[in-house]
Order: C-alpha cells, then sequence, then structure tokens
C-alpha cells in the first residue's frame, strides 16, 4: 500500500480494474465508435450552419462524443499501467462527467415539446426559471462528484471516504432523476388539456418526436438508474471480492453501449431537423410562425399559390413538407380552378347580357377559399 496520496481504492466499483487482454479490444471498438459520432454530428453542424440552420445541439453531441474518445484512451492507459493512481482517478471522472451532456440535450428537447403543446405555460418565466436551476443543480452536483472522487483517493480517513461515498450517491440518484425527468415532461404535456392550437417545430412527424425522446431518455434512465443501484449495493465490498453485477460486461452495457446507441440514433432520425426551432424564439406563437400559411411560388405560371395547413397539420400529425407535398399533387387547388359551380352560376347571373341594364337585385356571391378536405379522426 502507498505512503503517500493518492492512495488505491479499497472497494470494488463497477468494471474494476482494466485488463489488456479484455479492455483494450473493447475500448477500442468504442472509440472508433463513439469517433464516428463526433465526426457526423460535427459534419451536420457545420453544413448546417452553411445553410443558416442554427442547430447547437449537435456541437453539444460532438462535444459529447470527443469527451467519450477520451474516456476511452484514459482506460486504455488504464489497462497498459494498472497501478497508476492518478490514471486510474482521471479515467473514473470521465467516466461518471461524460455522460451529463445527454440528460442535458434531453431535457432541452423536453422543454421545447411543452412549449409547443401548451406555448404560455410553456413559455412562462417560472417554467424557464424552473430550467435555469436544473441547469445550474446539474453542474454543481457535478462539481460535487469531481471534488468526492478526487478526495476519496487522497484520504484514509473513514469518516471523509464515508461522506465522499454519500455525495457520490446523490449525484448519481440526482442524475437518474434528471435523466427520468423528460418522460413525465412530455406524458403531462400530452395529457393536460390545450388550450390553445399545437405549435409544430422542425419536420417529421409531432408522435416520432415524442417517441425518439422517451425512448432515448429510457435507455438512458436504464443507464443511470443501474449505476446507482450497483452503488447503493455493492459500494462497500471489498475490492478483491466484486459482485456479479459489478462486472466488465455490466460495465460496458450500461455505460457505453446505451450511450452509443442514442448518439448513433440522434443521426440517423436527424435531431438537428425534428427538434430544429427558428433562431431568436422567445415567446408563444414563434415555433409556428412560419408553418401555419406557406406561400410557395409555382415554377410553371410564375403566380403565387397560397398553401393552406390542413387539420392535420395545425392540430396533430403533419409536418410542413408533408403540407407541400400534398398542394404539389394536387391537394390543394388554385382558387379559379376550385370555384364552386353554384358561385359560377351567381356570377353568371349577375352579369348582365349584351345590351341590357345590370340588374341591381342581383347580389354577387363572395368568392371563398379553397376547401381542403381534411379526416380530422387521422392520427
Amino acid at each position: 500500500m502507498n505512503i503517500s496520496p493518492p492512495y488505491p481504492p479499497t472497494t470494488a466499483s463497477l468494471g474494476g480494474v482494466p485488463t489488456i487482454g479484455v479492455d483494450i479490444p473493447i475500448c477500442s471498438v468504442f472509440l472508433v465508435l463513439f469517433l464516428i459520432g463526433a465526426v457526423s454530428h460535427m459534419t451536420i453542424f457545420q453544413v448546417n450552419m452553411r445553410r443558416g440552420h442554427k442547430f447547437i445541439i449537435s456541437g453539444m453531441m460532438f462535444g459529447f462524443c470527443m469527451a467519450r474518445v477520451v474516456t476511452q484512451i484514459m482506460r486504455i492507459v488504464w489497462a497498459c499501467y494498472p497501478r497508476s493512481i492518478r490514471v486510474a482517478m482521471a479515467a473514473q471522472i470521465f467516466v461518471a462527467a461524460g455522460v451529463v451532456l445527454l440528460f442535458v440535450i434531453n431535457l432541452i428537447f423536453a422543454q421545447r415539446i411543452v412549449r409547443a403543446a401548451h406555448p404560455h405555460s410553456g413559455w412562462h418565466p417560472l417554467f424557464h426559471w424552473a430550467f435555469i436551476a436544473l441547469y445550474v443543480m446539474i453542474v454543481v452536483t457535478l462539481a460535487m462528484i469531481i471534488t468526492a472522487v478526487i478526495q476519496s483517493f487522497y484520504t484514509l480517513n473513514e469518516n471523509t471516504k464515508r461522506i465522499d461515498r454519500d455525495v457520490q450517491l446523490y449525484g448519481q440518484t440526482f442524475y437518474t432523476v434528471i435523466s427520468f425527468l423528460p418522460i413525465p415532461l412530455v406524458i403531462g404535456g400530452l395529457v393536460v388539456p390545450r388550450k390553445t392550437r399545437l405549435e409544430k417545430f422542425g419536420s417529421g412527424r409531432w408522435r416520432h418526436k415524442i417517441a425518439i425522446l422517451i425512448v432515448s431518455a429510457l435507455l438512458l434512465c436504464l443507464g443511470a438508474a443501474f449505476r446507482v443501484g450497483v452503488n447503493f449495493a455493492g459500494g462497500t465490498r471489498p475490492r478483491d471480492d466484486p459482485a456479479g453485477y459489478q462486472s466488465k460486461a455490466c460495465f460496458y452495457i450500461f455505460n457505453f453501449v446505451v450511450e452509443i446507441i442514442v448518439i448513433l440514433a440522434y443521426v440517423l432520425v436527424r435531431v438537428d431537423k425534428r427538434f430544429y426551432v427558428p433562431n431568436g424564439s422567445h415567446g408563444p406563437g414563434d415555433y409556428s410562425r412560419k408553418e401555419d400559411i406557406l406561400m410557395a411560388e409555382t415554377r410553371g405560371g410564375g403566380k403565387l399559390q397560397q398553401v393552406i395547413a390542413p387539420e392535420e397539420e395545425v392540430f396533430d400529425d403533419m409536418s410542413t413538407e408533408d403540407v407541400v407535398k400534398h398542394s404539389s399533387s394536387g391537394g390543394v387547388q388554385d382558387p379559379e380552378q376550385a370555384r364552386p359551380q353554384s358561385e359560377t352560376t351567381i356570377h353568371a347571373l349577375a352579369e348582365p347580357a349584351d345590351g341590357q341594364a345590370r340588374d341591381p337585385t342581383v347580389l354577387r356571391k363572395k368568392p371563398t377559399a379553397p376547401f381542403i378536405e381534411a379526416n380530422p379522426f387521422r392520427m
């Protein structure tokens, strides 16, 4: 045992000490996967910025992937130098700190869904400052966890070690709640009756946005809940006698497997399009300010055609792209062509024949907007 700090841990931890034969190949695979995720999200971010499509969350996911690349490198170095306490300390800090960014991203997505479903409540200052307080608590808790991990390597006092463990248990429990929080937020936003129409944002169907967020939140919550459960159950076991749930397989599955699934899924489903909101949104109506009525110029005649959003797009489940496709395929007719037969007859009666005076008693009916048939029961 070292006679000077930092001291090696005396209790078992999830994953244990990495080895060359087992951990280096696994970490190498995850290193490549997270590099792919980093390149993908940064490419999407750069392309969107050139097009004026500002989606900072892609940059955040790039930062998370790079943090996980560093984590894999630290695990590999630790496997090569298993007696280096400082390397072990750095590796454990990176494992604990990286996933926080994904929790914050899901909270941002949940906040946008709530604001779209309930604009006035979602944009209320109390709701806004509640999220600010959550973000502050996340940062403060992360600082507490890092401090407790470092201090646990530099003390032999049992009471201090107990306090450090309690701080880590608090932090992991808090992050488990944060990882689960988007689910009740979204469900609550759906269950509570809306007083205004839904403010659609981004592309894709509304139900798909909700499904993507709930599935990713469940995966991240599963990993966070397993980690805190392991710490509660086996955090005091001797280092040479780890429990079965502290194995390397559990470590990689409930840490990096669930994270890489979420990261690559966010690339495939293009969250940069689905969860995009207009720049400068700061109040009710800003999310859907460009989606109620679109003015599209037809290429053939060069005149403007008014595309009226159908009920499915306004209230539930049709995206703006679907509206444009619907109009271009003949679902929306030109106002002159869509004039009802009865209106044409009235206009004919209102026009005087050659050589006759106009009859003032014949009233001309005002032209009406084209009617778009929409199925109100479509889900």
